[in-house]
């Protein structure tokens, strides 16, 4: 019997997110199991937060992100979306009785929701109860969770995405990633599936994945890279400490009158193309350190892993200093402008955060997919077979405003309102000339109590 297009969708989703593919390279060529020392158990209210422990590198201290990676979106299948909400919780709690849900060990599941699902299904409750964003609201009031724009060096085909939810799983262990992946999208029945993305960091994975697959310049990967590009990118102080990201702690949002969403945040998705060929051949080694850092910024020859403290933060004075002198910006040095304190602010519970801290808590991963591993629009994502190296960016800011002005400083579009003239996707302009978007979306991730079709029982 001839399958119908929408079976042969189906067939082919749950092959993907059984870990088929590209993808099962990573199962099999395996990864350096990470050896973490615990920085105390997270938030219990964060379901975006994992106890993920630090290693020093290089002298260093290092945040050691799970190894293996999955992130699902998808739309809400038809049905009474207050039952879907019992039965979405049902499948977490279950999967949480398996797996530890707040180590790599286990697995880490943090579900998030996109504007389509507050507008279309719960548009009366959001209008009352998303949380507004106190800076971005100047001239009206705008919501911490915002559409998805393109950045200056973005190019004019980026999709701006429309997913209702985004589940992401994180594990070292592939198979509970797998186990998850069936749970939430094959044996409930509460979502119709629009891509799968797959993905590793660290643990030898980048250079042993991209030989493997055959990716141009994967021999120039460095050997135990954390990412493809060969930097480290968690240094333990390039991250926001535990809760910062959060809606409430900086005080940038106003919660609304039942404070439904605290301990919530932000979370952008966005999938990039790397040429890493080009990154290793057409940039030596200094101008790979100005291009990810600082131009002129010294390190140890071939060093992968640079400090990123407080003290090492650059200003929007450096950031225009360093492009009059040598025409380009570095990626840190341009993001710190915005994604940096620039004063000591005492958080909503006391804690005191100094001046330089930073406040993104990143979670991207490297991937082959060319650019998801599935979609069920495959011509207008431009779908492949072939892989190709990548990055799932993930993200959480306390707003959407807030990645905004972060993504903006990497153009060179500084917080003071400086412009500088660079050409999108210039050689100066950072990691852009390497880097390719092709998808973008911001999402809301409520606090675990509210993690299931929020409002809907409102």
């Amino acid at each position: 019997m001839k399958l119908t297009r929408r079976e042969a969708l189906a067939g082919a989703a749950a092959a993907a997110l059984a870990g088929a593919g590209i993808y099962e390279l990573a199962d099999r060529l395996g990864g350096d199991a990470p050896k973490r020392k615990s920085v105390g158990r997270m938030g219990a209210a964060d379901q975006h937060a994992l106890e993920l422990g630090v290693v020093e590198h290089e002298g260093v201290e290092v945040v050691v992100p799970p190894l293996h990676h999955r992130l699902v979106t998808a739309r809400i299948a038809a049905g009474d979306p207050r039952t879907a909400q019992r039965e979405l919780e049902d499948a977490l709690v279950a999967l949480e009785q398996r797996f530890d849900p707040t180590t790599p060990a286990g697995l880490g599941v943090t579900v998030a929701w996109g504007l389509p699902y507050f507008d279309r299904v719960v548009p009366h409750q959001a209008a009352v109860h998303v949380p507004i964003d106190r800076r971005a609201s100047a001239e009206r009031r705008k919501r911490v969770l915002l559409d998805a724009v393109r950045f200056p060096s973005d190019p004019g085909e980026t999709i701006l995405e429309q997913n209702d939810v985004a589940v992401l799983l994180r594990s070292d262990v592939p198979a509970h990633v797998n186990d998850g992946a069936k749970a939430l999208f094959q044996d409930l029945r509460v979502f119709e599936v629009t891509s799968i993305r797959n993905g590793f960091v660290g643990g030898g994975l980048p250079k042993r994945m991209a030989a493997a697959a055959g990716i141009r310049g994967a021999e120039l990967i460095p050997d135990g890279a954390q990412l493809f590009l060969g930097f480290t990118s968690t240094q333990k102080d390039a991250l926001g400490p535990r809760g910062i990201a959060n809606f409430e702690t900086l005080g940038y949002a106003e919660l609304g009158p039942r404070a439904y969403f605290r301990g919530g945040t932000n979370m952008h998705v966005s999938h990039l193309f790397e040429d890493i060929e080009a990154w290793y051949l057409n940039f030596d080694f200094q101008e790979r350190v100005d291009t990810a850092f600082k131009p002129g910024m010294r390190v140890k020859a071939d060093a992968q892993t640079v400090p990123q403290g407080r003290h090492q933060v650059a200003s929007g004075g450096e950031v225009r200093r360093d492009f009059r002198d040598t025409g380009r910006i570095g990626h840190r040095a341009a993001i710190q402008t915005s994604s940096r304190l620039q004063r000591d602010v005492v958080g909503h519970d006391g804690t005191l955060y100094r001046r330089g801290t930073a406040i993104p808590q990143r979670a991207d991963f490297d991937t082959l997919d060319n650019p998801f591993a599935w979609s069920s629009e495959p011509a207008r994502d431009s779908l492949q077979a072939a892989p190709a190296a990548g990055v799932h960016f993930v993200v959480f800011n306390p707003t959407s405003d807030d990645f905004h002005r972060n993504r903006l400083a990497m153009d060179g579009v500084l917080p003071d309102g400086t412009r500088l003239p660079l050409p999108a996707r210039a050689r100066g302009q950072g990691f852009n000339s390497v880097l390719r978007t092709t998808h973008r979306q911001n999402f809301l991730v409520p606090p675990r109590t509210h993690r299931s079709f929020p409002l809907a029982e409102l």
